[in-house]
């Protein structure tokens, strides 16, 4: 690493450098802040040493004026015995750590070495953020229909601000991917985004998840943990599969979201925890509150700003672009050109009612990526149950019905337009028409 040491005097200058060079490290000095910030922003630096009083100037002011840098070192505090509790105000305004004088060239490399790690877990995380995302489908949360846009639009809205958000919609719309956009959105974006699936465990063991326990506390509680509350702190909790929480878990969140207070289970002593939470369920809330099997307080508490995911069926107008974005992905990633659909795959999925929505379709797609022998997805190469939604042998002239004719002609209009707008237009109905007529022929 290229390490940079910043201070006054000297003797702390020579010595520092004999410790990083003989670590095999490249080491550099400035006495004073404003050298030091000529030779960050002229050479880089991986790691700075910073002395808390360089003369007449404040540490403190240089840490600022070095963390605004294009690209910022880590950057570890010089200080004396007694102005620890100024180092430790040091790391909550963005330091990396701090050694107390008179230090030892063990001290150093030690520091160096934490640096190091750091650094070597930061680039791990990131080729891991980049396989994910080579893994998974591009992004996508525009819509040309109307009811989606108005949601996606009151969702980003509320995304910088602190409101609990209420999400909620069919099983596969996509509610996971929109807590992560609008964590990304917020103003705690650089803070954790931590997950609960709340039906995968059993009441105790999700009430410890959330909470953490103490050692001892039932049965396989050999040790104290945190849970996921204190993890997510000054970030975002996503509660996802919020209508599953036991009643009994239910006052305990209650009292996080009101007073931003908890206990970890068999433990008496409140923690804080500043968390911003994001619950999603493909339930009714409303009904279950009505049922008495979701608390009506809980309720209003998380649902300040709800959105409602319609399902896929709901949103003709996007099926065409969303399914082109999954071909091109999934051809990318299997390493294999596959065309644009043929007409009788268009009118296929124009046809098919996606119980499963957004998750079904990216299945169905990759699927048929996979299967598909030569660069077109055929019929052939989606599930059995494509297969008698639409048929390439209707066509105008051929001995069928005229229901069976217009029922084939609005399935693939329907495929390749934009939106039930452009849909009618090109038909030369109105909407509402339009709405009918897919209901007549069941095709909503």
């Amino acid at each position: 690493m290229r390490v940079l040491i910043v201070d006054d005097e000297p003797s702390i200058r020579k010595t520092t450098r004999i410790a990083i060079e003989t670590a095999g490290h490249a080491a550099a000095d400035a006495p004073n802040g404003l050298r030091a910030l000529k030779a960050i922003a002229d050479e880089g630096f991986d790691v700075v040493f910073l002395d808390l009083q360089l003369g007449e100037e404040d540490g403190l002011e240089v840490l600022a004026k070095i963390l605004k840098t294009p690209r910022p070192p880590a950057v570890v505090m010089f200080t004396a015995y007694a102005n620890i509790a100024t180092a430790v105000e040091a790391m909550r305004r963005g330091a990396f750590d701090f050694i107390p004088k008179p230090f030892t060239p063990d001290q150093i490399r030690g520091v160096l070495a934490k640096v190091g790690k750091n650094a070597a877990l930061q680039n791990r995380v990131r080729s891991l953020e980049s396989e994910l995302a080579a893994e998974a489908p591009p992004l996508d949360l525009e819509s040309a229909e109307p009811l989606m846009r108005r949601e996606l639009t009151l969702a980003f809205k509320a995304a910088d601000s602190s409101a609990n958000i209420l999400i909620l919609g069919p099983s596969g719309t996509g509610k996971s991917v929109l807590a992560r956009e609008l964590h990304r959105r917020s103003a705690q974006r650089d803070a954790a985004f931590v997950t609960v699936n709340c039906p995968s465990l059993s009441r105790e063991l999700l009430e410890s998840e959330l909470f953490g326990h103490v050692k001892g506390s039932f049965t396989g509680a050999i040790a104290d943990t945190m849970g996921k509350v204190a993890a997510a702190d000054g970030g975002t909790l996503f509660l996802d599969e919020i209508g599953e929480l036991p009643l009994a878990i239910q006052p305990k969140l209650l009292r996080l979201l009101q007073e931003r207070e908890y206990e970890r289970v068999g433990e008496a002593t409140p923690r804080r925890a500043n968390v911003r939470v994001i619950a999603a369920t493909n339930r009714n809330l409303a009904e279950e509150v009505k049922v008495g099997r979701f608390r009506e307080d809980l309720f209003y508490r998380l649902n300040v700003i709800g959105i409602t995911l319609p399902g896929l069926r709901a949103r003709p107008g996007d099926l065409a672009r969303l399914a082109e974005s999954y071909r091109l992905h999934f051809a990318a990633r299997l390493g294999k050109k596959i065309a644009a659909y043929p007409p009788a795959v268009c009118a296929a999925f124009a046809g098919y009612a996606w119980p499963g929505n957004l998750r079904e379709l990216r299945n169905v797609i990759e699927r048929a990526a996979i299967l598909c022998s030569g660069e077109t997805i055929e019929l052939a190469d989606l599930p059995e149950e494509f297969g008698a939604k639409a048929d390439p042998a209707i066509t105008v002239g051929a001995p069928v019905t005229l229901d069976a004719l217009e029922t084939e002609h609005l399935r693939r209009v329907l495929a390749v337009s934009r939106s039930l707008d452009d849909a009618a237009r090109t038909l030369g109905i109105d909407p509402a028409t339009l709405y009918r007529k897919r209901q007549k022929l069941g095709l909503l």
